[in-house]
């Protein structure tokens, strides 16, 4: 009598109890669909006018953290599933670190946008407007004036401040720069709009003076801490095999400095920079205190008051007149014309840095 052995089939150890490669996003997207739904429910049983989608988002990438690992659990068992869940954590804190700034851009389009396109916005004035009509060219000239002096101040002063503390400082003088340098990043911002306004106030002997240059002098106190902190970290990241093979080839140290760590750090300070603007050119204390405000066009930015974008947008909803909406619309499009103005500056920045880094070959 012969007998047959059947083979139990074949199972792939590396395969088998695991979870199909994108089931992560798909569970993602499935949590906030389900979260998606309750939010609506709620909202059409409760009568409400607008769809919680900050709120879908952030239960739904909540709900994704659980789902992800109680399924990972009961197919790929505990030791995976905890993997997943530290994995669904940072997805989430991510995804929660994104939702502000998402809504902040999305309310800024949505209501700025409609008086952001407006034929006027970007070729007149408010003078003489009460109403409806106008635009912020005063207000964009104003910010591209101040901010721009502020910078031609700010980084020569903190670049060569921050290769002093690098490569040359040593002993009191350079703790002396760093702690006052750390005391200056975190100064609040209408200390240095104070500041501006008393040195000028005292050099005029004008309690009322008002200019674009006072400004420019109040945002670079702001300015030249980040710059200074910034370089500084991205020249002390040049490794110093370059230095001393310059210094080998008798190279003497201020040209290595100029020749080789400048031009290998240049991204990271070009950012730095960028960093520095975006900061400073949504200040509104110090420019209302010391440049002041104006509904008029002024180029000069050492004489008169000149307006700024950020006491444009202020101003604007402030001191609504009669047509309350007009007004509102008009702040609205002042932040949009910010916001895009430091998404352009930040994408010169990028190319700049691609353009001008050292090019590593093999």
């Amino acid at each position: 009598m012969s007998t047959t052995t059947v083979a139990a089939p074949l199972t792939n150890s590396l395969t088998a109890g695991k979870l199909p490669k994108h089931s992560a996003p798909i569970v993602l997207l499935a949590s906030w669909l389900v979260t998606g739904a309750v939010f609506l429910i709620m909202q059409i049983s409760g009568g409400g006018s607008s769809f919680n989608i900050t709120g879908t988002l952030f239960f739904g990438t909540v709900l994704y953290c659980i789902a992800i690992y109680l399924l990972s659990f009961f197919v790929e068992g505990g030791r995976k599933a905890k993997d997943r869940l530290v994995t669904a954590l940072v997805t989430a804190a991510f995804v929660i670190a994104l939702i502000p700034l998402v809504s902040l851009i999305a309310t800024t389009v949505i209501n700025g946008l409609p008086a952001f396109l407006t034929p006027t916005f970007f070729t007149s004035s408010q003078r003489n407007v009460v109403g409806a009509g106008g635009g912020a060219l005063h207000a964009v000239m104003g910010t591209l004036l101040v901010t721009g002096l502020a910078t031609v101040i700010s980084v020569p002063i903190g670049l060569l401040s921050a290769i002093y503390l690098t490569e040359y400082g040593r002993g009191r003088l350079a703790r002396a720069i760093t702690f006052f340098v750390d005391v200056m990043t975190g100064i609040p911002s209408i200390v240095a709009g104070l500041f501006a306004f008393a040195l000028f106030a005292l050099i005029f002997n004008d309690p009322g003076v008002r200019f674009g240059f006072g400004g420019a002098i109040a945002l670079s106190v702001l300015m030249i801490p980040v710059v200074v902190r910034s370089s500084e970290e991205m020249l002390k990241l040049v490794p110093n095999e370059l230095r001393e093979a310059a210094f080998a080839l008798g190279v003497p140290k201020w040209l290595t400095i100029l020749k080789v760590v400048l031009p290998t750090s240049l991204a990271g300070i070009v950012t730095g920079v960028m960093i520095s603007i975006s900061r400073v050119i949504g200040e509104t204390a110090p420019l209302l205190i010391i440049a002041g405000f104006t509904s008029s066009m002024n180029y000069d930015l050492f004489s008169d008051r000149m307006m700024t974008l950020p006491v444009f947008v202020y101003t604007q909803y402030a001191n609504q007149g009669s047509d309350t909406q007009a007004y509102i619309d008009r702040a609205w499009a002042g932040a949009l014309t910010l916001i895009v103005i430091v998404m352009l500056l930040n994408a010169i920045a990028r190319l700049i840095a691609k353009l001008f880094s050292p090019k590593l070959g093999r």
